[in-house]
């Protein structure tokens, strides 16, 4: 019955998920978390950094590791699986509506039209992951007194660094886990 219920979760991801990686984060949420409560935030929070730090899409190597959590080898397998299928039909299907139909307005119009809802989940995933950086609470639990100064530094800098210095994201994940490990091993 596990596996029935972590494919079909994972499926419903892998379908509803347009727009890449980030825009999944909040479907990734809702399942993991706060609809079969496999997971808790701080957890969840732990599961995005693992999986946007491992090569691959953001959405199946949640899959594999809620999986291989939850039922082992079967279950990441299943996770990763269920994950995929949807992406894959969708995609046989749209390649070939749009070659079959790539000239007509209202292919171009439907693309032009699903930007902003792709734009507006990868905001809210963002949103997400800072409150939770920042105040480690969800985004409508904020309190001011729960503001995590030494993360916030290392945002900034990060920020920085990414923006103005063009800086590799590669370094600044792993610069930025060395830095705080050392600040926090000091602040012990």
């Amino acid at each position: 019955m596990i596996y029935l219920q972590l494919f079909w979760a994972f499926f419903q991801i892998g379908l509803f998920s347009f727009g890449g990686g980030y825009a999944a984060v909040p479907l990734i949420q809702n399942q993991i978390v706060e609809g079969n409560h496999w997971l808790e935030m701080s957890q969840f929070a732990d599961l995005i950094t693992i999986a946007e730090m491992t090569p691959g899409p953001i959405a199946v190597n949640s899959a594999t590791f809620v999986g291989q959590q939850i039922a082992g080898l079967p279950g990441a397998i299943v996770c990763t699986l269920g994950c995929i299928l949807p992406s894959f039909i969708i995609v046989l299907v749209l390649a070939w509506l749009y070659m079959k139909y790539r000239s007509l307005k209202v292919m171009q119009g439907v693309l032009t039209g699903l930007r902003p809802a792709v734009v507006a989940m990868i905001a809210s995933a963002g949103l997400s992951l800072l409150s939770l950086a920042l105040f480690n609470a969800s985004l409508f639990d904020i309190q001011l007194s729960d503001f995590r100064v030494v993360e916030a530094v290392i945002f900034c800098i990060c920020l920085v660094l990414l923006r103005k210095k063009k800086a590799g994201p590669i370094l600044i994940i792993f610069g930025s886990g060395i830095v705080g490990t050392l600040v926090y091993c000091l602040m012990r």
